[in-house]
């Protein structure tokens, strides 16, 4: 394969099933964004009030905030495949009364952000799947593209959906616009029944939802890379949200158009966005993430100003195709980033968290911007997001984004389960595990440093009450002891450990000076009950 094929941005869509899955999302989209235009559009004319306006968005994004761990956790723990049909058999039966309500003219407000909100908690629970699978179906090479190409379908529907959106609001009202959506989820199903994978198979029991979620917050929580993704993120979708939640008042009132206007100027974001796109895979090889993030701050700092000054459509749509190419940029890279730092048993729920932080700051900012704007205006509260947009640009020279990932994070498989004198079920525990290690002095500065990083690993896959020892009485020997709650839990610990972390592993085995390998104690705790008979009551004392 030649350089310039390595390179295409196309190239996942040689693989039949993203292909076929790819080109069924791109009609879900265009679904989506139909809908999209005709919920913001009867708000706009069934409300005055600016903040329930924008409250549309923040009721597409909410769920994705709050239910997208949850979502992560179901993602790693079941079959993929099969949590996306039933994300998108819930959004057709949703759909499909959002429209009957329309057709019996019985929506309200509150109704209409109900739906709303319904059909997005449906996109919280399909969303960490469709986003994991990818990395399942494509090579990992492939995955940055991968991930563009998914943006990329999304903007082009963005470019024409909206526009075809207005069109079919201002011709045949917003209940036509919920029609067409209903219709959209078809595709996606279909090619979701048709796509056949295999699923490795697991000796070890699934993690309860609990556990699962617990393990996906201690991953993130012990990988700093992934927090500063994840605030970014955050930081980006609060203030980025003002554009796309405060457009139909811009369309309306600033620009004196109707659906059709509003329909155009998205359109013109997702012309941006297949730009941006196209550009992700350049952008990549001539700067670092950290300068893509910051021009992409920059350049919606620099769209939101404009739109919310401008009188004039097409200025304005040339704004918004800057903000949509940014748009792109910043998240797809986002979204890379994570997949490419996060092994295959945790991703999902990494991704879902990095979800929950994004769309947590969009719907947030939705609320926001959209109190700004209901008491100073549309026009002030786009020009204070960029202003903020701009402040955004410097948190890089205190939270620097990590370069791509060059981590090999498959599983090392190196772990063999021992063979136990000890009858135990995978329940028994609680599990104490001491390893010894012989550290002359000259090595101890070193192995100090390693084993701090060793630490974090442990934890981070499942670990607790880590603590490192050194015997009094042969200072040379250091001891690594550490807890897991049960048997399955210390098997599953030991299969966490990938390819990168070999590293730590194979130094410290170095630095071991012992004429055999560092010696392994496993161990169960036991509580010492004394039998009835011989416990010391006071009444036997003998006080004569």
């Amino acid at each position: 394969m030649s350089t310039s094929e390595r390179r295409s941005p196309l190239l996942p869509l040689r693989n039949e099933a993203y292909r076929r899955i790819w080109l069924a999302s791109i009609s879900s989209n265009l679904g989506g964004l139909i809908q999209g235009v005709g919920a913001a559009w009867m708000m706009a004319s069934i409300s005055t009030s600016e903040n329930m306006v924008a409250l549309v968005q923040a009721s597409n994004t909410g769920p994705i905030m709050l239910l997208s761990l949850i979502a992560g956790a179901i993602a790693d723990s079941f079959d993929r495949r099969k949590v996306m049909i039933a994300a998108q058999l819930f959004m057709i039966v949703v759909s499909a009364l959002l429209t009957l309500f329309a057709l019996l003219d019985l929506i309200t407000p509150w109704a209409l952000l109900a739906f709303t909100f319904l059909i997005g908690c449906g996109t919280a629970l399909n969303n960490p799947s469709w986003q994991a699978s990818v990395g399942d179906i494509v090579p990992r090479a492939d995955l940055p593209a991968a991930v563009s190409l998914n943006s990329m379908g999304f903007n082009i529907t963005r470019s024409v959906g909206p526009a075809i959106g207005g069109a079919i609001v201002a011709a045949a009202g917003a209940a036509a616009a919920f029609a067409v959506n209903t219709l959209s989820y078809f595709a996606i199903t279909y090619a979701l029944f048709r796509w056949r994978h295999d699923i490795p198979k697991s000796p070890l029991p699934r993690e309860h939802l609990g556990s699962a979620i617990a393990a996906g917050l201690r991953y993130v929580a012990m990988s700093p890379n992934l927090g500063k993704v994840l605030f970014r993120g955050f930081v980006f979708g609060l203030k980025a949200t003002a554009i796309l939640s405060l457009l139909p008042i811009v369309a309306r009132d600033q620009l004196s158009g109707g659906p059709l206007t509003f329909g155009g100027l998205l359109g013109a974001f997702g012309l941006g966005a297949i730009f941006g796109a196209f550009s992700n895979q350049r952008a990549r090889e001539l700067l670092s993430s950290e300068d893509i993030v910051r021009f992409a701050f920059a350049g919606f700092a620099v769209a939101a100003g404009v739109t919310g000054i401008s009188t004039s459509v097409w200025i304005t749509a040339l704004a918004l195709m800057v903000a949509g190419a940014c748009w792109v940029l910043a998240l797809s890279l986002f979204n890379t980033v994570v997949q490419l730092s996060a092994p295959r048993w945790v991703v999902g729920r990494a991704l879902s968290l990095y979800q929950t932080a994004t769309f947590g700051g969009m719907a947030t900012g939705s609320w926001l911007w959209g109190s700004v704007a209901e008491n100073y205006g549309s026009g002030h509260a786009l020009v204070a997001s960029s202003l903020l947009m701009i402040a955004g640009v410097f948190i890089g020279f205190f939270l620097p984004m990590p370069a791509f990932a060059t981590l090999d994070l498959d599983p090392l498989n190196r772990f063999n389960e021992p063979a136990l004198k000890l009858d135990i079920r995978p329940r028994s525990g609680p599990i104490v595990i001491h390893v010894d290690f012989e550290i002359t002095d000259e090595d101890v500065p070193e192995f100090l440093r390693i084993m701090v990083e060793r630490r974090r690993i442990r934890l981070r896959d499942g670990a607790r009450n880590w603590t490192l020892m050194r015997d009094l009485e042969n200072p040379d020997i250091w001891t690594e002891t550490y807890h897991v709650p049960t048997w399955v839990d210390y098997v599953r610990h030991n299969q966490r450990r990938t390819k990168a972390d070999a590293e730590i592993t194979d130094r410290l085995i170095e630095l071991h000076r012992g004429d055999r390998p560092p010696k392994v104690h496993r161990m169960i705790e036991r509580q010492a009950i004394p039998p009835a008979d011989d416990v010391f009551h006071q009444s036997h004392i003998d006080h004569h």
